[in-house]
This record gives structure tokens, C-alpha cells and sequence, in this order.
């Protein structure tokens, strides 16, 4: 059974995006694509009470959207469309995640963000809280990137913070499935307190790296390279906009260390490498998948 990715698709921009990102990660990983469509669920409140020939209105409307969604899917990525129902959006994707066993869920942003930059929605902050599997977030103009490009690089911002190796296992994992070339980041040197003088963000930053380098070889499988990267400028959004990234590149963040177990939460670091990120970025759960659990 191949991998599932969850698309959770809106008739938007936004659900362009998404279902464009989540086509080209599956196309490059050989996963299934689903793609979701949430109505309110079916135990309304008085206000807003049951009406049959509506929801048949809702459900068929929904169908057609999804219909068109995946028009634009290359017929060779297998690709399955569902319309569930959930108390909000969020909670209807993270049970069809579970429902599927997924890998990803890809969300895209919200309306008015600017052209390849993130904007995050209702969904994506709540997913961003409770999601217990990585989540993919598509920038603004994620769907003109060709499908065919696929996935070029993973660059995975790794710390010394609980979570990282979860990050590590999922980065290594997702660069081999996806055949991506791997760089890991360090970002110790623009996110340290402002207190700490320049020479010793220098040496630490330096050591970070060379840390990061060791560990990631020794946990690496043979034959397996990656790349290491020190973020260089005066804050982490001075550091992401310098460096250089690809069309088919993917960001992999850990979530928070205030998250609880296999769950997710967003970060500082994350959150301002989100204002200046033109790739999509993943969210991991702090947690590895295979500790036991939901995942």
C-alpha cells in the first residue's frame, strides 16, 4: 500500500496551491494524493438545523469542485477525491489523516498573501496546534510550479532543541523517497539572545555546525550525503532571505519545544523563517512516528 498525502482543498487559490504542492510531492515519493473536501458536520445547532435536499446541494457542489481540483493532476499520480464532514475544517482533515494513515497533510495559505510568501489561516494555525503528522504548508503561487519539477532539495532547519531528531529521521526519510538532495541548516548564530556578544555567537554558531554535521553523517545511511549550511545576517528573516533556494525546494521545521508529544506547535524560530520563505515549508511533530502511539 502506497503512502497517502491528505490535500485539504478549498475552490481558491489557496486549494490550487495545495493540490499543485501536494501532486508534485507525491508524483516525487510515489504516494496516492487525496484530495479533501470538509462540510460542517451533521450535528448542527439549532440555528442552522438539517435540510436534506441542501446537503445533497453541498455534497454535489463539493464533488464538482473536487472534479475540477484534480483536472490539472497528471493522469499518472494515482489520486482518490473524498468530501467529509467535521466539526471545522482542521478536524475533518486530521481524521481523514488518520483514517488513511497519512504521511503529509498540505494546506495552503490564506487569501491576500503575497506572490510565493506563507500567510497563515484559520486551518493551518489550528492544524498547527493538534496535527500529529507533518504538516505542508504552500506558499501563495505554490501552483505555478510545474508538477514535473518535483522535489529538488530539502532543507532542514536542525537544532540541538527536543524534537530534533524527529526531524532528522523525517528529513533523511523524505529525502530518500523523494530522491531530493538533502542540506541541513543551523541557524544558531541569528538566534541566539541579543545579549550574547558577537564572538561567542561566532564560536557557537561555528561549533553548532560542525555538531550538526557529525551527528547527521553518523545517522546517515550509507552512501547517503547531505549538505550543511550556516544561516549568516542579522535576524533569521535577514538569514533565510540570503540564502539560495529552488522552485522544487522544501523547508522542514521542528515544532516547538512547548508542543506536547506528537503533536505539533509553531514555533519563533519557524514562525519568522515563515515571513521570509519562498518554498513550502513542513512542520514535523517533535515526536518520531515509530515511538509508539498515534502518529
Amino acid at each position: 500500500m502506497s503512502a497517502a498525502i491528505v490535500v485539504g482543498y478549498t475552490a481558491t487559490n489557496a486549494g490550487a496551491d495545495a493540490v499543485a504542492l501536494g501532486a508534485r510531492l507525491a508524483a516525487a515519493s510515489g504516494a496516492t494524493l487525496h484530495v479533501v473536501v470538509i462540510l460542517p458536520g451533521e450535528d448542527r445547532s439549532v440555528i442552522t438545523p438539517p435540510d436534506a435536499g441542501y446537503d445533497r446541494y453541498l455534497r454535489g457542489q463539493a464533488a464538482e469542485w473536487l472534479g475540477d481540483a484534480v483536472e490539472s493532476v497528471p493522469a499518472e499520480i494515482p489520486r482518490e477525491t473524498h468530501v467529509r464532514y467535521g466539526e471545522s475544517f482542521a478536524e475533518g482533515l486530521l481524521a481523514t489523516a488518520s483514517d488513511l494513515d497519512a504521511s503529509h497533510i498540505v494546506v495552503g495559505a490564506a487569501n491576500g498573501g503575497l506572490r510565493g510568501r506563507h500567510r497563515l489561516g484559520t486551518v493551518a494555525n489550528e492544524l498547527l496546534h493538534s496535527s500529529h503528522v507533518p504538516v505542508v504548508l504552500a506558499p501563495e503561487g505554490a501552483r505555478d510550479v510545474a508538477i514535473g519539477t518535483g522535489v529538488t532539495r530539502i532543507t532542514a532547519a536542525i537544532g540541538n532543541r527536543p524534537g530534533a531528531d524527529a526531524l532528522m529521521d523525517e528529513a533523511v526519510a523524505l529525502s530518500s523517497s523523494t530522491g531530493a538532495d538533502l542540506r541541513l541548516l543551523s541557524l544558531v548564530t541569528v538566534d541566539l539572545p541579543t545579549s550574547v556578544d558577537t564572538g561567542v555567537i561566532r564560536v557557537a554558531g561555528a561549533a553548532h555546525a560542525d555538531e550538526v554535521l557529525t551527528t547527521a553523517k553518523q545517522g546517515l545511511p550509507p552512501g547517503f550525503d547531505a549538505q550543511v549550511v550556516k544561516g549568516r545576517g542579522e535576524s533569521i528573516e535577514d538569514a533565510i532571505a540570503h540564502l539560495d533556494w529552488q522552485p522544487g525546494e522544501l523547508a522542514l521545521v521542528g515544532s516547538s519545544r512547548l508542543a506536547q508529544p506528537r503533536r505539533l506547535f509553531l514555533g519563533s524560530t519557524a514562525a519568522k523563517m515563515l515571513h521570509e520563505l519562498p518554498v513550502p515549508m513542513i512542520v514535523v511533530p517533535r515526536t518520531r512516528r515509530h515511538d509508539g502511539g498515534a502518529r
